[in-house]
């Protein structure tokens, strides 16, 4: 699969979640982490598609954002949001992290 489509499903992923979060829960802040993680993805892909600098690494700085906020709730509460939003992060470090390795 192309790391762009991978970067625009992440993306959009995260952005319905955010605002999935928002409509049942009334949370402000998951709809902002949300759109702005979403937004990073969906910027990142851009750029991938465009054949632009800089979209492996902003699509990594989503996965990025994304684990540092969820994997330590997930550790500490267990719920099942965060420990999903984890397990995308790490899919999204592991698979824009090694394309940005091949890049060096």
């Amino acid at each position: 699969m192309a790391l762009e489509t991978i970067a625009f499903a992440l993306g959009a992923l995260t952005a319905s979640g955010g605002t999935v979060g928002y409509v049942k829960t009334g949370s402000v802040p998951s709809v902002i982490a949300g759109l702005t993680v979403g937004i990073l993805y969906g910027l990142g892909g851009y750029r991938l598609q465009s054949r632009q600098p800089f979209g492996i690494e902003l699509a990594l700085l989503a996965s990025v954002v994304l684990g540092g906020a969820s994997i330590p709730r997930a550790l500490r509460s267990g719920k099942p949001v965060p420990t999903v939003l984890s397990f995308i992060s790490i899919f999204g470090l592991l698979t824009f992290g090694n394309a940005f390795r091949k890049t060096l």
